[in-house]
């Protein structure tokens, strides 16, 4: 059987199956059109090894004498006795390919096992992997793991990986990849602030442009884990499956089980060109928002759960002087909702509040031009609120009686548990409330919360976070269905679910609770790494963080939340004077250059100073006369040299001349004075600087000499 053959945008994957079993045995830089015999790929037999060619299989199994990580896991139960069929000996039917998909069908007939894998290998270079496991036999099978997992090439040596807590998502950590298995274990029940959004591996001391990196990313919201396996061999391979919990999926004859989708990109470019495949994916989706993005004013920072009418129409009036053109209502609207302790699932307008409904409000708003939007929390629920005193069994638990029959709940996280969207009663209710409230007002935009992890989480008496998630999902995909025209941000506590599964049926993500413009550098600039700016929520906080207690200027903030869908979260009727004109002139900046932020190539340049950031978004094209680049440079603390030096602008056309301007802060803004150390900053700010591409990616200009925490925002011209 002839090898199968994937190519696109500069990537080759390669499945032979000259062995019997399917077998990655490339997957990096694309290879042309003629592949030799790959039987030239069999390698020597060592001493005291199995006298074979052990295959690094599509899924590597125990029956091939792999040593590492296996594919799947899972065993039979027959006549009530678990154990039996637990290494299946998977060989290939059928395999097929149109040269950017295939289809591999792989069985064992003694074991009545059967999987199905399917690859797509995306126009701009991103792979899609998924395997489907069928139980062909006469009892049940129960799978503990089935992984989706790819090889990469002997000389990446180093993993890097994210990691964080609340507040501080989306930090990157390395090492060195040693013999042995590197695991990421995601335990909440949801992504989890600690979640890897990617896992790369790459040659030594790969960056932001150099390098080849492979890396992958699990599209999944529940429990899962994802790895790097080293084996005695040299071979490495990495990968990610769902996780999950005791008999959570029990195959009945007949009944499949499909695995979330590991996306995985190839770069010979570092780590930007894991961005462009990614972003490429995103940008062709046909329902990726093609929208401007509008400019959004949450009330969270501004109010808290202290709802009055004219205190939030005054808001209301004040943000649309600014510019602002969506006005978000955040928690405390529903009934017994005056703090975090009560009233979830009740969602219902609180009418001591809201005598004549959200009308007045909405109107109030959407008469200023803007839309309106409200938050949710379908998914939890308060043990002081109407529904769990109607329904005690519909809180999530260990036991399969509710707490009012003598079962045990988990702990509380904020004052609130989960509700049971496994059971169909609860799920419909859950439906109903939030369609009607959909149904009953002008209501453009939900702002979806889910604000605690599922540590004990059961339905019925057993483990359910597998099923809860599909639950979800089937929730989100029900009401977009009806609802079409309603966009919805995947909020959890901030940024606790970031990934694809929750991005295939939301518009935008809340990387971070955390506004504190330092903190969100980093955050944003890795989460950035696998998701568009258009579908990351940035906003300016207030003057002083809410969450950090740190103070920036406006400048500084400013700068921060434009490479994001940019927004405010702040009290905006406090701010007045110079102020008020800074933040008008911002806004307006972002709505001039909204569509290159979000149609661009996201370039971070590798800069030696540790204490400076710089990176940018590019255009695809861009013609005489218009903007072809943004570029903010940061500078995060004291650096360790006097001054800057001059400092490269990568990523753009090196034939291309460019007028290269700081607009932001500039002379006249209040921020201008409280930026720059020096007391003459470089000449080319005050007057422009022209040169090509070539020389600004090679040599750079000469940087001011900026405070910490503070930054300014280039503007480059095509000429």
């Amino acid at each position: 059987m002839h090898p199968l053959h994937l190519r696109s945008a500069g990537t080759s994957l390669v499945i032979s199956t000259h062995r019997g079993e399917a077998e990655i045995t490339h997957w990096g830089a694309d290879l042309g059109e003629t592949l030799p015999d790959l039987s030239i790929l069999n390698e020597p037999i060592p001493p005291s090894s199995i006298d074979a060619n052990v295959p690094a299989g599509l899924l590597p199994q125990a029956s091939s004498s792999w040593q590492g990580r296996r594919g799947l896991r899972g065993h039979r139960i027959t006549d009530g006795v678990p154990g039996f069929d637990f290494s299946a000996r998977l060989r290939v039917v059928s395999a097929t390919t149109d040269g950017t998909t295939a289809v591999v069908l792989q069985s064992d007939p003694d074991a009545g096992i059967t999987v199905t894998s399917n690859l797509t290998l995306h126009p701009g270079g991103l792979l899609e992997l998924r395997h489907t496991a069928t139980n062909d036999g006469t009892s049940p099978f129960q799978v503990d793991e089935l992984a989706t997992m790819l090889p990469v090439a002997p000389d990446a040596v180093e993993l890097l990986d994210l990691t964080g807590r609340w507040c501080r998502e989306r930090h990157p950590q390395r090492r060195a990849i040693q013999q042995g298995t590197w695991v990421r274990t995601g335990r909440h029940g949801r992504t989890g602030h600690d979640s890897s959004l990617l896992l790369a591996a790459g040659t030594a001391g790969f960056g932001n442009r150099h390098g080849k990196v492979w890396a992958t990313h699990l599209a999944w919201s529940g429990n899962h884990e994802q790895f790097a396996d080293n084996v005695a061999d040299g071979r490495t391979m990495v990968g990610g499956s769902e996780l999950l919990g005791p008999a959570e999926v029990v195959l009945q004859p007949g009944e499949s089980y499909t695995t979330p989708a590991l996306f995985a990109a190839y770069s010979d470019r570092g780590l930007d060109g894991i961005t462009e495949a990614f972003y490429s994916w995103f940008r062709s989706r046909p329902n990726h928002l093609v929208k401007p993005r509008p400019v959004v004013l949450n009330t969270w920072e501004a109010v808290y759960f202290d709802h009055d009418l004219d205190t939030l129409i005054e808001l209301a009036e004040s943000a649309a002087d600014l510019g602002v053109e969506r006005f978000v209502l955040d928690d405390g609207w529903f009934r017994g909702r005056r703090s975090d302790n009560a009233g979830l699932g009740d969602w219902y307008v609180d009418e001591t509040i809201w005598p004549d409904g959200l009308t007045p409000l909405i109107d109030a708003v959407t008469s200023r031009g803007m839309e309106f939007g409200l938050w949710v929390e379908p998914e939890m629920v308060n043990v002081d609120s109407d529904v769990a005193r109607a329904h005690p069994e519909w809180i999530v638990g260990p036991s399969a009686a509710s707490y009012k029959d003598g079962g045990r709940l988990p702990l509380e996280w904020r004052q609130q548990h989960v509700i049971d969207l496994v059971n169909p009663e609860a799920w419909q209710y859950i439906y109903d409330r939030i369609d009607t409230l959909l149904r009953e007002n002008t209501i453009s935009y939900l702002k979806w919360d889910q604000n605690r992890d599922l540590l004990e989480h059961g339905h019925a008496g057993r483990a359910s976070v597998h099923e809860q998630t599909l639950a979800a999902y089937r929730l989100f995909d029900a009401l977009r269905a009806a609802h079409p025209g309603v966009e919805i941000e995947s909020c959890s506590s901030g940024g606790a679910r970031v990934d694809l599964g929750i991005l295939e049926r939301t518009d935008r993500v809340w990387a971070s609770d955390c506004n504190d413009a330092l903190e969100r550098q980093t955050i944003q600039r890795w989460t950035g790494m696998v998701v568009p700016p258009e579908l990351v929520g940035g906003h300016i906080g207030p003057t002083t963080s809410h969450t950090t207690a740190r103070t920036h200027d406006l400048s500084f903030r400013a700068i921060t939340a434009l490479f994001g869908h940019f927004g405010l979260e702040w009290d905006v009727r406090e701010v007045q004077g110079a102020e008020r004109e800074e933040l008008k002139r911002f806004i307006v900046l972002y709505k001039e250059h909204r569509g290159l932020i979000h149609s661009g190539r996201m370039v971070r340049s590798d800069v030696p100073d540790e204490s400076l950031m710089v990176h940018g978004v590019v255009a695809e094209t861009s013609a005489p006369g218009e903007t072809a680049a943004l570029f903010a440079v940061v500078k995060t603390r004291t650096g360790f040299a006097e001054h800057v030096g001059r400092v490269a602008i990568p990523g753009l056309d090196p034939a291309c001349l460019y007028r290269v301007e700081a607009i932001f802060p500039s002379p006249g803004d209040a921020d201008y004075g409280h930026a720059f150390i020096e007391a003459k900053p470089a000449p080319w700010l005050a007057s422009g600087a022209e040169a090509t591409g070539r020389f600004l990616g090679e040599v750079g200009l000469p940087m001011p000499v900026l405070h910490p925490e503070h930054a300014i925002l280039l503007r480059l011209t095509a000429l």
